[in-house]
């Protein structure tokens, strides 16, 4: 049996990937390479040959979210840039409690603020961008965005701020020719969320509520970023869409 599969051309383009040193990133910084495009991507560790993945075909930079300088010198060493593609992202940092009023801040900070800050500091090079259907940011959101998730309230709040701020941004910098738009997925197979994947009476009931009864694999998620950031979306923008097999539409 034949498979339909999309196939997108980024040839020549320019894409920044925060976090694509692993999981969802990385898959969305792979499918972006395999179709031509100069990929950068961020990390938190000093250098590529920390990771236990291959990134030599991209472009490493050291980045930590919170960081606004190190965001500035990030977006300060491109030249141009056609797709920014804000990922990054992390709940409970270092294994602590969301409701501790300063992991709050820093879970925020490192999911919503550093995104923010990483349009603000590149929308000059978006502005300059030649893509068909106009230059590009996708956000990464999460269900948690909206759905109250008891263990990650700060990473819920964040993710609720990102499908805001991915509204505003599109109708602020409509006028740019800069598209925003978000993705939220459903339950990944990634390193985030292998702790809770053994634990049967964690994953039972979102398998139960996921009308395709599996989770998703990064991908899977990587194919919508790459159709938001293409000229087949050129009138798409301010929207998240929910690639989560079902899970937000059952009751």
């Amino acid at each position: 049996m034949s498979v339909n599969t999309a196939t997108f051309d980024f040839d020549g383009t320019h894409v920044l990937v925060t976090g694509g040193t692993s999981g969802i990133g990385h898959a969305i910084a792979g499918a972006f390479a395999d179709a031509g495009a100069r990929v950068t991507v961020t990390g938190t560790k000093p250098a590529p040959a920390d990771y236990d993945v291959d990134l030599t075909r991209f472009t490493y930079h050291q980045c930590r979210m919170p960081d606004a300088d190190a965001i500035a010198a990030v977006a300060g060493s491109l030249d141009r840039l056609d797709v920014l593609v804000n990922n990054a992202g992390q709940n409970l940092p270092g294994g602590r409690d969301e409701y501790d009023p300063e992991v709050f801040e820093e879970t925020v900070a490192i999911n919503l603020f550093g995104a923010y800050r990483f349009a603000s500091a590149t929308k000059q090079l978006l502005t300059q961008s030649e893509l068909e259907g106009g230059a590009s940011v996708v956000n990464l959101g999460s269900m948690s965005a909206f759905f109250g998730i008891e263990m990650v309230p700060a990473y819920g709040a964040a993710k609720a701020g990102i499908v805001q701020l991915t509204k505003t941004l599109a109708v602020a910098w409509a006028k740019h020719a800069i598209r925003v738009n978000a993705i939220a997925p459903g339950i990944v197979e990634t390193g985030m969320t292998a702790p809770m994947l053994p634990f049967e009476q964690m994953t039972a009931p979102l398998l139960a509520r996921t009308p395709m009864g599996r989770f998703a694999t990064p991908d899977e998620i990587a194919p919508a970023v790459l159709f938001l950031a293409s000229g087949a979306a050129r009138y798409v923008t301010g929207h998240t869409i929910a690639v989560d097999g079902g899970f937000a539409v059952s009751g």
